[in-house]
């Protein structure tokens, strides 16, 4: 017989099973992945925006499931070891690194901590991965080959300024893939009748002294290489850039939208938006060993035609079809 007071009991019970239970869950547990930058906090704003969006499309939020440390080198490399260090102290998960010298930071702080590439130029030939498909160790994410893409730049630049026969190569000697951009540039130029002129500016205080050299050389034309310094000095090199009123030419969009004629390559947001899908991985148990490295299929040509219009370059209808991107 079910009594009024059972009744009470059993309720009573219930509700003191309930109360426990509710109190006696744990907190989320707040993974905390950090990423390193070469740029200054500025710079890195528009790879910054996309990585934390891919997180959070991946149900990662920032500060209930997931806590971001970035730290920012703001363009000297001799600080990437040291900001390393720092987040490996920081006890962070997995390191999410956008160029070559901020994996090798990493991957000198640390031989078993995930290390996420999100657009690193030819791992493979930089000693970062075994290979591709099986990067090996504690490094795998997304590669790139913007040396072999360059020659494609050179030939978009050679439509829209088909009378431009001496063109400036702007080169970074402290990037690994010079020797390779140089060579490229050198048989792109060559097939197409043209001259190639290597110029150099391995740091910001070089960037006066290499406008200076275009300008003396009687360059006609200006191909500056996608790299990770010239990525995060993009205001400064462009500014310095608009002073040749030559058509100039960038591996990376950002580059457009800070005044320059166009660009070729791969969509660095995008990049860092599949990044985000790795580490989305790696925190939920996959070893970087197993996870192949990714390469971009799919290059976006971008025009600054207010540039063009400055410049006096009337750029084909056709390529403004071809665009992914044309700035008014």
């Amino acid at each position: 017989m079910i009594t009024r007071r059972s009744v009470l009991l059993a309720g009573g019970i219930g509700l003191l099973a309930a109360h426990r239970f509710s109190h006696g869950q744990p907190a989320a547990t707040i993974r905390r992945v950090g990423v390193l930058w070469f740029a200054s906090e500025a710079a890195s704003t528009v790879p910054r925006v996309a990585f934390t969006q891919g997180m959070q499309d991946l149900g990662w939020l920032e500060g209930k499931n997931v806590e971001h440390r970035f730290v920012y080198a703001n363009g000297d490399v001799s600080r990437m070891d040291t900001l390393a260090s720092e987040l490996i102290g920081q006890k962070v998960e997995v390191i999410v690194v956008g160029n070559a010298p901020a994996t090798r930071a990493a991957q000198r702080a640390t031989k078993t901590m995930p290390i996420v590439m999100a657009n690193v130029g030819n791992p493979v030939g930089a000693g970062l991965v075994a290979s591709l498909a099986k990067p090996g160790g504690n490094i795998t994410g997304l590669a790139s080959q913007p040396d072999e893409v360059l020659g494609k730049l050179i030939s978009i630049l050679h439509e829209v300024a088909p009378g431009a026969r001496r063109i400036a190569i702007l080169l970074n000697e402290g990037s690994a893939l010079h020797a390779a951009y140089w060579a490229g540039a050198q048989g792109a130029c060559a097939a197409l009748g043209l001259l190639a002129l290597r110029v150099v500016a391995s740091a910001p205080a070089e960037f006066g002294a290499a406008v200076e050299q275009i300008v003396r050389q009687r360059s006609q034309a200006v191909v500056v290489a996608q790299d990770f310094l010239y990525f995060g000095e993009r205001a400064k090199l462009q500014a310095l850039m608009q002073t040749t009123r030559l058509p100039t030419a960038y591996g990376l969009r950002e580059h457009v939208a800070a005044g320059g004629l166009l660009s070729y390559g791969p969509d660095i947001a995008a990049a860092y938006r599949r990044a985000a899908k790795y580490v989305d991985k790696i925190l939920k148990g996959a070893k970087p060993a197993d996870l192949p490295v990714e390469q971009p299929n799919k290059f976006e040509l971008a025009i600054n035609l207010k540039t063009a219009k400055a410049l006096g370059i009337t750029i084909p209808k056709d390529m403004l079809l071809r665009a992914d991107e044309v700035i008014q």
